[in-house]
């Protein structure tokens, strides 16, 4: 039997916002499915996350080729759930995907060339269970392929229907100003950019948002959480069941030093000041940037989905806010 959504997913009409300079408007907050939703993770807990996060008007999934364990699990699980619950749905939803990091042996099975990034849109497509997705993405630039191929096979995903818009992840600036100009001359103007962008991880701030700016391109950070550094959930050490206990390839234990907690502890005391858990305050923090349409969240819970959406309640920080934060940062 189909899910039967919540009647209330779109009471509030501030969760979205304008991407870029496009008529898309994408919810504040993003689900993204880079980790617990392959085969190794609970198929009720996936399908949980991905119904509650649309119940409460989430309506943005996020996901690439490559992920899972195994690769290409998120999206043949996630269309599971979009075929068994969502279908009749599928125009409320934005569904993304990605191609760029190793997928299939072979010198086809990576990278930026157009062999590479049309097929794997279509085994995206495949496992999926889907005619097009809303929005693909070159998932990092290739050092060897000519932008222009890359960008070229953009542009043909969309122009044959398998794609809305097209979207670029870990460029730099001087890459997506590139980019971005290829793009439009080839009629299929960039809609979004994904980086990684956190209190801990500025590099977005040297350059990357003020071409995003001036192309009226939308900005979509991964990892505003610092793979959960910037919750509560490493104040009193490593607990057993988190990322960098059970799976420290993303998020290392040596990384969590006393100073960096130090760190997330006064990050935390701000927070509750401001009436927000840590994490709360992680993803107003990112939210701030008036070119930052939308941030990227994961989850193994769905009480973290909510929590995560209390965020939205205050995303306004004064200056003396600000400074504190920049002074904790700087320690």
């Amino acid at each position: 039997m189909s899910h039967l959504p919540a009647a209330n997913r779109y009471a509030n009409p501030a969760l979205y916002r304008r991407c870029g300079h496009s008529g898309l408007q994408l919810p504040q907050l993003s689900l993204g499915l880079w980790h617990n939703f392959g085969d190794v993770d609970d198929p009720a807990n996936r399908r949980a996350l991905i119904l509650r996060a649309f119940d409460l008007g989430i309506t943005h999934f996020d996901l690439a080729n490559n992920y899972g364990p195994p690769p290409g699990s998120a999206e043949t699980n996630f269309g599971r759930v979009l075929h068994a619950d969502l279908a009749a749905y599928r125009d409320e939803l934005i569904i993304s995907s990605k191609a760029g990091y190793d997928m299939w042996p072979g010198p086809y099975g990576e990278w930026g060339s157009r062999k590479y990034v049309l097929a794997s849109l279509d085994q995206s497509l495949k496992r999926l269970q889907l005619d097009y997705v809303d929005i693909f993405y070159s998932h990092r630039p290739d050092p060897l392929t000519p932008l222009e191929e890359t960008m070229g096979a953009l542009a043909h995903a969309v122009r044959s229907g398998k794609a809305l818009y097209v979207g670029l992840s870990n460029y730099n600036p001087e890459q997506t100003a590139r980019a971005a100009k290829i793009l439009r001359e080839l009629g299929t103007p960039c809609l979004i950019h994904q980086p990684k962008y956190h209190m801990f991880e500025r590099t977005a701030e040297h350059g990357l948002l003020d071409v995003l700016t001036q192309e009226g391109i939308g900005c979509i950070p991964f990892c505003p959480l610092a793979q959960g550094l910037l919750t509560n959930r490493y104040l009193g050490g490593i607990p057993a069941d988190s990322r960098a206990a059970h799976d420290p390839r993303f998020l290392k234990p040596e990384h969590i030093t006393e100073a960096k907690v130090g760190q997330i502890r006064e990050l935390d005391t701000l927070a509750q000041k401001r009436g927000q858990s840590l994490a709360q305050m992680a993803l107003a923090w990112v939210l701030r940037h008036p070119t930052v349409t939308t941030a990227l969240i994961g989850a193994s819970k769905v009480s973290q989905i909510e929590d995560n959406l209390g965020a939205l309640k205050n995303l306004q920080f004064s200056p003396e806010e600000l400074a504190t934060i920049e002074r904790i940062l700087a320690a």
